[in-house]
């Protein structure tokens, strides 16, 4: 194991402003996991094993002069191979794209690095970002560090981002959100995974599924370090970043705040179904915690059911996801994934009429969301409905995404944070969905929960 790789982001920049620590040191065991962790994981795309040294050395010079940015200069993360950098190629999964070099880095590349942050790689995604088990058998599929014995679910489409993260191979990652790829490997691989409002973020850049409802996002070991890296994505200046850090301000601010008197919704009965007992153990002890706490949890029920939810997110993934994909898929010779291609060759079929009967139907669910969550907070459910699967067992006409699209579909923002641990098999996840623009709310949950659950166990594979 290498320490400096796992350490929290915030833990870093304070190393680095009082001198106990430097960009070069926690680089180079970083760039040490990987070359031990990387052979059997297989996170990665690319490996800027180079181009990272020789940028923790420039950013370990200028600490030590006094030029440092804010607290993610110095920080070692990586990209989902979706999102274009100068120079190199973006694969999107597949066999098929990526011949040429991109010209020019997405605005959230731009930021991170204008931030400071030291970028280690690319890492692996389901092929054209659709799917939540996180397999690619054009690719590769990620191990889940969880269980060095068995291969499990990393969870999709963010595959490459989670395994790294969880691993100590990068410290935080970019993922992009769908229909809950941020959240999904957030919750199989042990992480805070946070899900921006829809349009918050930029996507020039970043490779299409479905521009809709494509949201890029933060993967973190904590809540806190999953803000700093949202914000520095955000385009805010590194400096006030800092100032907000140091003060606990803005959204730092809503780290403290607690959440007595906060009135929760949970899962009505009829919610409840087909989720993995173990997941509803943990969920039903979460829940407890919360009200510890103080919260008011009770029951929310929701005009639409999460079912519904889950297959209007669907449709219209498939019919985008078509339209930006289809000579890929229609292409008879090309190498694809066998498991993708069903699902964006179905949007071929959805007519134009029950495509915008659906985008209709979105906008007034999302009314009576609303409506239906006054007084409500936020809306608890658990991130996925089973802990990670053996690969052999995975049932791909099956998504473990059924409460993550709802997010997707309502446009609103929510954090992944673990909550358990399943026996055998690996972390269960707790998820906070709130309003649209309330970011704020699901980090003063999330973090409230995470304080009092306290530290949360590192995935084995990272500590061999």
């Amino acid at each position: 194991m290498t320490d400096k790789a796992l350490l929290p982001i915030a833990d870093m920049a304070t190393g680095y402003q009082n001198g106990s620590l430097t960009p070069s040191e926690v680089v180079e065991d970083t760039l040490k996991q990987i070359e031990k962790l990387e052979p059997k994981i297989g996170a990665f795309e690319i490996v800027l094993a180079d181009e990272a040294w020789e940028a923790a050395e420039a950013a370990t010079k200028a600490i030590k002069a006094g030029h440092i940015i804010g607290p993610f200069h110095g920080v070692p993360f990586a990209l989902k191979d979706l999102i274009d950098v100068t120079g190199l190629i973006t694969t999107g999964g597949t066999m098929v794209y990526g011949q040429e070099p991109a010209t020019e880095s997405a605005t959230i590349a731009k930021r991170l690095i204008a931030g400071g942050g030291i970028l280690v790689g690319k890492t692996k995604t389901v092929e054209v970002a659709y799917g939540a088990w996180g397999t690619n058998t054009v690719r590769g599929t990620p191990w889940n560090p969880w269980d060095p014995e068995v291969a499990r679910t990393p969870g999709g489409s963010s595959s490459g981002s989670g395994a790294a993260v969880a691993a100590g191979m990068a410290g935080c990652a970019v993922g992009t959100d769908t229909g809950g790829s941020v959240r999904i490997p957030s919750g199989l691989c042990g992480l805070s995974g946070l899900k921006v409002t829809e349009g918050r973020l930029p996507l020039d850049g970043i490779q299409p599924l479905s521009h809709t409802l494509d949201t890029p996002g933060p993967m973190a070991r904590s809540v806190r370090d999953a803000i700093i890296m949202f914000e520095t994505m955000d385009g805010r200046h590194p400096t006030e970043i800092g100032d907000d850090l140091a003060r606990d301000a803005g959204l730092f601010g809503e780290l403290t705040k607690g959440i007595s008197g906060l009135k929760l919704g949970c899962l009505t009965e009829a919610e409840r179904g087909s989720i993995d007992a173990v997941v509803l153990e943990h969920y039903d002890a979460a829940l407890d915690r919360l009200r510890t706490l103080g919260a008011e949890v009770v029951p929310l029920e929701l005009d639409a059911s999460s079912e519904d939810m889950r297959d209007g997110t669907g449709l219209i993934i498939s019919c985008e996801g078509y339209y930006h994909h289809k000579d890929m898929y229609e292409g008879m010779s090309n190498q694809v994934d066998e498991h993708v291609k069903p699902r964006i060759l179905a949007g071929r079929d959805v007519t134009s009429r029950d495509y915008i009967a659906m985008l209709q139907r979105r906008q007034q669910n999302q009314a009576s969301a609303v409506r239906g969550m006054r007084g409500f907070a936020a809306y608890i459910t658990p991130t996925l409905t089973t802990p990670p699967q053996a690969l052999d067992e995975v049932d791909q006409s099956r998504t473990p995404a059924r409460f993550t699209r709802v997010v997707n579909y309502l446009g609103f923002c929510a954090f992944a944070i673990p909550m358990g641990i399943a026996d055998g098999a690996g972390p269960t996840s707790l998820h906070i969905a709130a309003r649209g623009h309330d970011e704020a709310m699901a980090t003063r949950i999330a973090a409230a929960f995470e304080q009092d659950r306290g530290p949360f166990p590192t995935a084995p594979m990272a500590l061999s």
